[in-house]
């Protein structure tokens, strides 16, 4: 069982070590931006003192915030957004599959040289052994999601 976070030897409260973490983590800002988010709030900290943080505590919260998505992954608003990408790696075009859920996060990504049922089939396999099978599927019209959809028995959604 993972041990709890432990503030023991900070003199900042908790919860104050847990926002600009958090601010740094889930919005794109520099440790600057967010030692001046904080100091309008009222909170005198440094950028030094949210990097140290952001370094001891990062990982933690982290798997917090997983766990607790994992718990709650079945709400009824629970949705994939399936596309795929054409990438060029070493000059030959490639074709980056990916899932995204309803928040904007990238679920799972996947890249083929092909662009058919075979590879699509392949990643939604892969992404649904890892979060489940979701509750509504939203592509951008490729038949071959349809084709794997239909095998994996998931085509109504």
């Amino acid at each position: 069982m993972p041990t709890p976070v432990s503030f023991r030897y900070f003199k900042t409260s908790p919860e104050i070590i847990q926002l600009a973490v958090m601010l740094y983590v889930r919005f794109p800002l520099s440790l600057r931006n967010v030692e001046d988010l904080l100091h309008e709030r009222g909170v005198d900290v440094s950028y030094e003192s949210v990097r140290y943080w952001w370094h001891r505590f990062g990982s933690q919260f982290a798997r917090q915030i997983k766990k607790r998505k994992a718990g709650g992954m079945q709400s009824s608003n629970w949705k994939w957004h399936l596309d795929e990408v054409f990438v060029k790696i070493n000059g030959e075009r490639h074709y980056l599959w990916r899932a995204v859920d309803h928040e904007g996060e990238v679920l799972e990504s996947y890249v083929t040289k092909k662009r058919d049922k075979k590879a699509a089939l392949k990643f939604m396999k892969k992404a649904m052994r890892r979060y489940g099978s979701p509750n509504e599927i939203v592509t951008d019209k490729l038949r071959s999601y349809s084709a794997a959809a239909k095998e994996l028995g998931c085509a109504d959604k």
